[in-house]
């Protein structure tokens, strides 16, 4: 074997989906191979602990102003009026909903491609 300054080597396997993605980035980046990529990926790259409480409770919210609509509009249908109260309630929950997303929308990092 020649005299390498790197001497161990790494197997990975990779579904069809994260070859696709490997190679995309790779292309992206610019860089002349993929050994160099990689390594400057362990070297360089981050790993993002991602906290999906936020995403839960949005889709909560959603899900409530889902239900809420549907109960407006049977009583809509079944009594041919529209609440004041029930527009108030289905806004209320919208604004919420607008407030989480924006919420996760300003913690997420900026990534470059």
């Amino acid at each position: 074997m020649a005299d390498r300054t790197r001497k161990h080597s790494l197997v990975l396997y990779l579904n069809d989906d994260e070859k696709y993605i490997l190679d995309e980035k790779y292309r992206l980046s610019g860089m002349r191979s993929r050994m160099s990529f990689l390594r400057h990926l362990i070297v360089y790259g981050y790993v993002y602990d991602v906290d999906y409480q936020e995403l839960h409770d949005y889709n909560t919210n959603l899900a409530r102003i889902g239900n809420n609509l549907n109960q407006i509009t049977r009583r809509m249908n079944a009594t041919g009026h529209l609440y004041d109260e029930d527009v108030k309630e289905v806004k209320e929950l919208m604004e919420e909903v607008w407030r989480t997303q924006k919420s996760m929308l300003s913690k997420q990092p900026y990534i470059k491609q």
